[in-house]
């Protein structure tokens, strides 16, 4: 009996690894645990961004009718997102090609219902954020995985152009990446540029550049983050609110069209046209309202910066292997065990929450989120060097 669809199927059988952490014991008892150091999500673990909730409050009180009627693509939201662009990234982007979304997950979601079809090829990299596959297939496409370099992690540019085919239809790049903290440099993103360009021209049709910048304001060591989309017209530029303001319940973000887009009329309608068919994508009324705000706010990088410090070479002090991060909010720790899960579990009874990297498709390693307080940082130092011994004594037992 087909009690679901099989497309739902798929969807579920790309998102196991995530549905299973997230059946874990540990993933609930961390959140009601008043000593655990949680380091699983990205979530906020102290209270809100000072400012957020004025902003918010601000913008309460209607000051007309329409004050919470429906909103989708609002002119001042999109005139505020413009102007905050230009300056941001000295591109002249107009008001016309900013699309509200509620987050990057939404806006990644309406990009592919804008542009593929059933039976396009979709490429991804991995490690991945944890839902690039499960939204490809939920848009009728065919999700095909690139691994990036694993010394450099940087893109691995012949296996990309080894994965292109006629049927490729878009590709997903996320930088700063999400596990591993890589921006990608200039040469790779000019070199994937001349890969999309040969594939169009080939195909005969555009391949697209979805471009993933959820971290493009969490770069560090005085870098200059440098967008995929500059290299490439076909792009669309996808961002969320949710991790400079570390408030990833409240949910707005946008899509931005390069302005070199070529032919962007009928972009502009396909894009619209799947915010509503993507179960109404649009922020609500009072984040719109107080985007202005919202806009001039971010948490503090600098010391997110200093907390990556002090963790990394607290880690490798202790023999841990781990790279320093050149942006986002995360580390990523090889494990001393070859399973990751079973050193997960050596932490857990530390009261230490981490992520395994199976999650990410990263089999060996854990991620880290930096999101944690100062005083779950130092609390948790001598969990992870206890645990780390006693990897060491368990491999020395193997041996």
């Amino acid at each position: 009996m087909n009690i679901v669809s099989q497309r739902s199927l798929r969807v579920q059988g790309a998102m196991s690894a995530l549905l299973a952490l997230m059946n874990e014991p540990a993933f609930t008892r961390r959140q009601t645990d008043p000593l655990a150091c949680d380091f699983m999500l990205g979530n906020p673990q102290e209270m809100p961004l000072e400012g957020y909730v004025e902003a918010l409050q601000s913008r309460v009180v209607p000051l007309n009718k329409d004050w919470f009627a429906y909103k989708d693509n609002e002119p001042a939201s999109r005139e505020v997102l413009a102007e905050a662009l230009r300056g941001w990234r000295g591109k002249g982007y107009r008001a016309e090609d900013i699309f509200l979304t509620t987050g990057a997950f939404a806006g990644l979601a309406v990009c592919l219902n804008a542009v593929v079809d059933p039976g396009d090829e979709v490429i991804f990299l991995s490690p991945p954020w944890f839902f690039y596959e499960a939204l490809i297939l939920s848009a009728g496409g065919m999700p095909v995985r690139v691994m990036i370099d694993r010394d450099t992690f940087d893109l691995d540019l012949e296996a990309i152009e080894s994965a292109v085919t006629p049927r490729t239809r878009a590709i997903i790049v996320n930088s700063p990446n999400n596990p591993t903290g890589k921006i990608y440099p200039p040469e790779s993103l000019k070199g994937l540029a001349d890969i999309l360009e040969r594939a169009a021209r080939r195909a005969g049709r555009p391949v697209y550049l979805l471009s993933d910048e959820s971290y493009s304001k969490i770069v560090y060591d005085g870098r200059r983050f440098l967008s995929p989309t500059d290299y490439y017209p076909h792009s669309f530029l996808i961002y969320t609110y949710g991790k400079t303001l570390l408030a990833p319940g409240q949910r707005i973000g946008y899509i931005a069209l390069p302005p070199e887009l070529p032919e962007p009329e009928p972009v502009r309608t396909a894009i619209t046209a799947a915010q509503f068919l993507t179960g109404y994508a649009f922020p609500n009324a009072l984040l719109q309202h107080a985007l202005a705000d919202l806009e001039k706010l971010s948490i503090d990088v600098h010391h997110l910066e200093e907390k990556r410090d002090r963790m990394v070479a607290a880690l490798r002090e202790m023999g841990y292997p781990v790279h320093k991060p050149e942006g986002t909010f995360y580390l990523l720790p090889k494990s001393p065990l070859e399973d990751e899960l079973a050193f997960i579990k050596l932490l857990e009874k530390r009261r230490v929450y981490c992520l395994p990297g199976r999650a990410a498709e990263m089999p060996g390693y854990f991620r880290i989120s930096l999101t944690a307080s100062d005083e779950m940082i130092e609390r948790s130092l001598p969990a992870f060097a206890a645990a780390v011994e006693e990897a060491r004594e368990e491999n020395d037992r193997m041996r």
